[in-house]
């Protein structure tokens, strides 16, 4: 079995930056392109033109992974499938550009399934101005992989990453937290009963945050920024481990999703470590004024950043935790 996913990512990391042939970080290549930030943020960050900066990030979709087939429609897969990069992108503050798919497909799947899984990642794209410029196609043995590389661009020096957050900044997320991952608790316990992807509209076509990200950017309010694709208790990890702080969160604020018929606000639990709710998790210095809204979402002061490397959460309870990062991480044992 591989290392743990992060374990393995910090080990590829030390093999790449070890390599004295290959230049670091914030280095200049012989041609010219720097590449300015790489493994460790939402998207890579390469500056090809002056005065712009390249973000480019990827995704895999996995059968059995990411999705079902009987849990989910090919219109949403199509959609979550874009919406990942496009979220990293939003991360970043950047505006996306264009797209690149490569899909694995078995042998037996229906023309149509790819179809509507096609038409739903390209109807996203459009709404964002993100061209489907290219990629591959295969066949695979079992089930269906989905490779989405997506391009975006951001003014040189602006892109927002996640080693920016300082001790005293003030830690907010847009939106609501742990609906997705209350949709899948609620597909994996009752799978005799269909879930309606309009009561769990947060997991099966969830909504990229890129105008907020951008505005953010632009306004210089986001002094580091993640989105919280893994839940929050991993993402807020990574941010910190990146900008070498700790935080502290009041669980009290975590904004809870309400899902399902009747509508009902999901578990702290699934709040803090659910993952796939595409939200933005950002920090913002002492002096910048965060309003409640930007671009029609909600924003939420939920903690602060410390010097300390210890994440705590302080429960409905006043009582302060360490808060472990348990959102989703492959090859975790």
């Amino acid at each position: 079995m591989p290392l743990p996913e992060k374990a393995l990512i910090a080990q590829i990391r030390r093999m790449a930056k070890s390599d004295r042939r290959r230049p670091a970080d914030r280095s200049v290549r012989p041609t010219g392109t720097t590449i300015f930030t790489g493994i460790g943020d939402d998207c890579a960050v390469l500056r090809l033109l002056p005065g712009k900066e390249s973000l480019i990030t990827t995704d895999l979709t996995l059968e059995g992974i990411h999705f079902r087939r009987d849990w989910h429609p090919p219109e949403s897969v199509g959609h979550r499938c874009l919406a990942r990069g496009l979220s990293d992108i939003a991360a970043m503050g950047g505006e996306p550009v264009a797209a690149f798919l490569s899909l694995a497909l078995p042998r037996d799947l229906p023309q149509a399934w790819v179809g509507r899984f096609a038409r739903s990642l390209i109807s996203l794209g459009e709404r964002f101005g993100v061209t489907l410029a290219g990629g591959d196609t295969a066949e695979s043995p079992n089930g269906i992989l989905a490779d989405i590389i997506v391009v975006g661009t951001a003014p040189r020096g602006k892109s927002v990453l996640r080693s920016g957050a300082r001790p005293g900044d003030r830690i907010f997320v847009s939106g609501e937290l742990g609906g997705s991952a209350a949709a899948v608790v609620q597909m994996r316990t009752k799978p005799k009963k269909k879930v309606k992807p309009r009561d769990y509209p947060r997991h099966f076509y969830p909504e990229p945050r890129v105008e907020l990200g951008r505005i953010l950017r632009e306004k210089g309010l986001a002094s580091a920024m993640i989105d919280t694709s893994d839940g929050i208790s991993t993402d807020l990890a990574h941010l910190c481990e990146e900008s070498g702080v700790g935080a502290e969160v009041e669980a009290v604020l975590i904004p809870r999703a309400s899902v399902g018929k009747p509508a009902r606000e999901v578990d702290l639990d699934l709040a803090l470590h659910g993952g796939e709710d595409y939200e933005l998790l950002f920090t913002a210095r002492p002096g910048k004024r965060v309003p409640s809204h930007i671009a029609g979402v909600a924003l939420t002061h939920i903690g602060h950043i410390t010097r300390s490397r210890l994440i705590l959460v302080r429960n409905l309870k006043g009582i302060a935790y360490q808060l472990d990062p348990k959102g989703w991480e492959h090859f975790r044992k």
